[in-house]
């Protein structure tokens, strides 16, 4: 892996981490991601995914958040 490589969060695995580059997501879904503290150059990290792998946690500004599949895949992040 680079570290100009961008991924989906939904493609991590358990401990990796990256930064935020990018949210591509309807407006709507960005605003609400972003209020959680989504934000570009936000380092997270996936801590855990349920059984049938969704939803994802994930460790973001010292706490952990839950996010759906299909909410983690609008969320590129830079390895």
């Amino acid at each position: 892996m680079t570290s100009n490589e961008i991924r989906s969060l939904s493609d991590l695995r358990i401990g990796e981490s990256g930064v935020i580059d990018d949210i591509l997501a309807p407006r709507s879904l960005t605003r609400r991601l972003l209020e959680m503290g989504l934000t570009g150059g936000t380092r997270l990290e996936l801590i855990r995914l349920a059984p049938l792998g969704d939803p994802l946690e994930v460790s973001v500004r010292g706490y952990r958040l839950t996010l759906r599949r299909d909410e983690a895949q609008a969320v590129r992040l830079r390895m």
